[in-house]
């Protein structure tokens, strides 16, 4: 076999071959099968490109491991080239995740010998850390959300009474004592519609779909529950780890984005402070090592991304064995995203206990179409369908604006826009990621101060951007839809949709980043009209003009011009009924008033001697250690009864993950 010259890209560095091991050659006969070491030994070549063992199999003298060599990036055109470059980059790719999986096994002996800190840095945080920016931010339109009608369907929708306050929670549900004091830091005074019926159902052990809209507080109407119903005794802050074994989560919350993961893991840590609930983030984009710190220490509640979850399950760092919560927030965006294989691999074909199995399976909105309804219903099985007011429309506390202009008009049009309330806190949506980047800089050099978000940012610069938005530092944020869904961004006055989007969904997510708990929003949207041609958004003013209709506010005589020229006819509105938060399993509904219950749940059987007797539909008689509650087919946990200074008596012990 004849070798050739030795292949740049893989030569290790002269220093460090004269101390390490001998430079790499490719193998020009066999290009397509391996490579050689310069001793004769060769490894075949992976079909993916991926060089088996690589780098990990070489050690210096003496048997001793060497660090990881410097490479010098392979060059060659062709085919040759290409392959010599896909081995390269899977050889590093695959050293670092062995250094990955290494460090994570590395820092659990750590904790399990106390060698390290098991609180972690990320649980160290002070109250005013935490809650510090905290604010009553309650707005003046909240007790409007009385009269929001709320409709419930699926088996045993009518045992659920909707709470008035959340004072109802311990008197009628066991309830951790942490859980009321961190309630009183978030400043949660009265719950939301979609919290006043999610609350009670998912207490009761019951699988829950619940659309509502942007801004209901429906991150605090899964957290809860989860938080509730976890063993303080066996949380990961309590028993001591043991080394050798993956993570185990109780509870998995599932999101599309990594500012949403990191916006409901913060929410997680406010909800679980002071307790030895622990809660950890796993999503993709930055440094895996942080994150597997975390795993390691031990958490109770994961917050994470599809791809990034399934990658820590294959590296065996951590298990789905233990959980008993799963949770889908932002539910049909992630489906729309192509994130339904990774997430059907991670509930359906790995080791997670199945909704028969006791897991309970909570899936949250603000639209739910009748296809993801009917995909959705895979993972759960009995669930209460629970529809807040007219879903999937845009909310009553956002008055919406449409400005008809063309494509080349949109830079002054929005100059004019922001001159009428420059100080105001303003979103600004396109549909482009260079577009974002270069309004940004057009505003920058018309002296506004900007800052912008969108997918080719490094993680790093999309939280600063976010970080100087949410402190005021910069007034005006341009963002691709990564901003649209799910992330809180308080304090935000006016949104502006510079590209309206191709769907209505997105257009709905897009003005409820304002208007947000009853506070007052403003929304403004540029609409090119049909004779614009490619740039034309023709394709949504039908769905627009019933989103006007349906929040109550005036039609533009233009916008409604445009919308009759396509086939729009009043109250079919094309998608606008598809949207509009209806369980698409049919069979009765029960319809709220005012957004309370009717106060005509069922009541539960007799309590056992601890407990007095309960006001839920759901708690059962469990003889002298006080009642308890389960979910079908699932065994009860017995538990003594509490009792909470101050306020109620406590039911009993739930059944506990």
């Amino acid at each position: 076999m004849v070798r050739s010259a030795p292949v740049t890209g893989f030569k290790i560095s002269q220093e460090r071959a004269a101390q390490a091991c001998p430079p790499l050659y490719i193998d020009s006969a066999a290009m397509g099968g391996g490579y050689n070491d310069g001793k004769g030994r060769k490894a075949a070549l992976a079909r993916d490109g991926q060089v088996k063992g690589f780098q990990s199999d070489l050690r210096c003298k003496g048997g001793e491991r060497r660090s990881p060599p410097h490479f010098v990036p392979a060059r060659g055109g062709g085919e040759w080239g290409k392959k010599a470059r896909q081995a390269q980059q899977a050889a590093i790719k695959d050293e670092k995740t062995k250094r990955e999986v290494d460090y994570f096994w590395q820092q659990q002996e750590y904790c399990a010998q106390g060698k390290g800190n098991r609180k972690g840095k990320g649980y160290q945080e002070t109250a005013e850390q935490l809650f510090g920016a905290q604010r009553e931010n309650v707005g003046i339109d909240f007790d409007k959300y009385d009269d929001i009608p709320v409709d419930l369907s699926g088996q045993g929708a009518d045992e659920i009474e909707g709470l008035e306050s959340f004072d109802e929670l311990w008197d009628r549900f066991y309830m951790h004592d942490f859980l009321w004091d961190n309630l009183e830091r978030c400043h949660y005074r009265k719950p939301t519609p979609i919290q006043k019926f999610a609350l009670p159902a998912a207490l009761t052990g019951k699988d829950c779909m619940c659309c509502a809209q942007t801004g209901s507080g429906k991150t605090c109407a899964f957290l809860l529950p989860i938080l509730s119903c976890l063993d303080l005794t066996q949380a990961a802050g309590t028993v001591g780890i043991s080394w050798g074994e993956p993570s185990a989560p109780k509870a998995v919350v599932l999101a599309p984005t990594r500012e949403l993961c990191s916006q409901i893991h913060l929410e997680a840590k406010k909800l679980s402070f002071k307790s030895p609930v622990r809660a950890g983030e796993v999503y993709g984009g930055v440094d895996a090592k942080p994150q597997l710190l975390d795993l390691a220490r031990g958490v109770d509640i994961v917050t994470a991304t599809p791809g990034r979850l399934t990658d820590f399950i294959d590296r065996g760092v951590i298990t789905m064995c233990n959980v008993g919560f799963l949770v889908l927030d932002e539910a049909d965006r992630m489906l729309d995203m192509g994130f339904e294989p990774q997430i059907r691999e991670i509930v359906q074909k790995r080791d997670m206990p199945t909704c028969r199995e006791g897991r309970m399976t909570l899936m949250f909105s603000a639209t739910f179409p009748k296809e993801i309804q009917k995909l959705a219903q895979a993972f759960m099985r009995s669930y209460i369908w629970i529809g807040v007011g007219r879903v999937g429309g845009a909310v009553d506390t956002v008055e919406q604006t449409f400005i008809v202009t063309g494509n080349r008009g949109k830079p002054d049009v929005l100059t004019k826009v922001l001159n009428t309330n420059p100080t105001d806190s303003t979103l600004i949506f396109v549909a482009m990621k260079r577009t974002a980047a270069w309004l940004e800089g057009h505003l920058t050099r018309m002296g506004y101060n900007a800052a912008a978000i969108h997918g080719d940012m490094e993680q790093r610069e999309r939280e600063q951007s976010l970080s100087t938005f949410k402190s005021g530092k910069s007034t005006f944020l341009v963002a691709t839809d990564v901003a649209a869904r799910g992330l809180d961004i308080p304090k935000v006055s006016h949104v502006i949709n510079y590209d309206l989007p191709q769907n209505i969904d997105s257009y709905v997510h897009r003005i409820g980043r304002t208007g947000r708990i009853g506070n007052h929003g403003w929304a403004t949207s540029f609409y090119v009209p049909a004779h614009d041609g490619q740039h034309s958004n023709a394709n949504v003013v039908k769905e627009l003009v019933a989103v006007l209709e349906g929040a109550g506010q005036d039609v533009p005589e233009d916008l409604k011009q445009e919308a009759y020229k396509q086939g729009y006819q009043k109250n079919k509105g094309g998608k606008g009924e598809r949207w509009g938060g209806r369980d698409s399993r049919g069979g009765n509904t029960i319809r709220s008033q005012g957004g309370w219950s009717n106060g005509k749940g069922k009541g539960g059987g007799k309590g056992g001697k601890g407990g007095g007797k309960p006001k839920g539909g759901s708690r059962q008689g469990s003889g002298a250690d006080g009642p308890s509650w389960r979910r079908e087919g699932q065994a009860t946990t017995n538990g003594a009864a509490r009792d909470f200074p101050g306020r109620s008596k406590g039911q009993g012990k739930p059944r506990e993950w």
